[in-house]
């Protein structure tokens, strides 16, 4: 994994990251604040695609907006191009995690000429906040509240906040007890994945994450009809950070999508990272056989260096 700069529409300096495998490119739009070690699986060579991505605004290395009000859906949609400009990327596959659901479907459904096919793990189209504790069997309004007061709480808090997590050990010990605390679950990663992934995540400023989070609030529940490209959804059977219902509700009026359950909690990409990897090299093939198809009835209808492999 390699990290670069970009800047953003807005001029802000966005760090993004890439892999050096060969395949297809992927776009992936993350979760909030999480890092390239929380998807092992695409970062192995022989993951059978090449990973762009970045880190949000204000973390990991990108910097926070001259404007701290650019931080809203349009602004993570505008860093996304970003970087596949920067790439030389004009169409590819796009996944997306946790909140990065909501900026994936927004690319596809504003730019759709740049996203010829969709995977979404683990997370909702809008209404981030009211997905929460679904699972539990909390009524959307009840969990939607209690996410709001918690973030709220936090930004209240914040150097109390950070004064704490900043100073949890973080170690193989530590990460086999989280997973085994129910937010999330044993699976495919190794402890000490679970480890690095968890002590780069607590080194953040809470109060700006959870700013950033809260600028996504009032983002509704958004109309997936018009999406005509594949589309891949995972849903975590055990997530109570986005309700699986409600991931796989945002897809139903799509005929052409695939849908999939998953026994993992929030956190697919470490907990079942052999399933990320298997649908996504399915759904490639699935957007190949349709841009060929594309290509054969109307060759002008593609765009220039959008052309599958034979």
């Amino acid at each position: 994994m390699r990290e670069h700069d970009v800047l953003s529409a807005d001029g802000t300096r966005v760090r993004g990251w890439h892999t050096d495998s060969t395949g297809p490119v992927v776009l992936l739009c993350p979760g909030l604040g999480t890092i390239p070690e929380a998807w092992p699986a695409l970062l192995l060579p022989d993951s059978g695609v090449r990973v762009l991505s970045w880190y949000h605004r204000g973390t990991m290395g990108s910097d926070r907006p001259a404007d701290e009000s650019r931080i809203t859906l349009a602004d993570h949609v505008a860093d996304a191009l970003a970087v596949l400009d920067a790439a030389g990327v004009r169409r590819c596959v796009v996944m997306g995690w946790s909140m990065g659901v909501m900026v994936a479907t927004e690319l596809a459904q504003r730019y759709p000429d740049r996203v010829s096919g969709l995977m979404l793990a683990a997370g909702v189209p809008g209404d981030m906040f009211g997905a929460l504790l679904g699972v539990a069997g909390v009524p959307r309004p009840l969990g939607r509240a209690l996410g709001l007061l918690a973030a709220h709480a936090v930004k209240g808090l914040g150097p109390l906040v950070d004064a704490v997590l900043h100073r949890v050990p973080v170690n193989r010990a530590t990460a086999t007890l989280l997973q085994h605390t129910g937010f999330m679950l044993p699976g495919g990663a190794e402890a000490d994945e679970v480890a690095e992934a968890v002590r780069r995540f607590l080194g953040h400023d809470s109060r700006w994450y959870v700013t950033l989070a809260l600028a996504l609030a009032d983002v509704p529940e958004r109309d997936l009809t018009g999406i005509g490209v594949p589309v891949t959804v995972l849903a975590g059977k055990y997530d109570v950070v986005a309700d699986p219902r409600r991931t796989l509700e945002a897809v139903a009026g799509l005929p052409h999508a695939r849908t999939r359950v998953v026994p993992t909690s929030h956190f697919m990409p470490l907990e079942a990272p052999e399933v990320i990897v298997a649908e996504l090299a399915m759904l490639v093939r699935r957007v190949a056989a349709v841009e060929r198809a594309r290509a054969d009835a109307d060759p002008a209808a593609l765009t220039p260096g959008s052309r599958p492999p034979a």
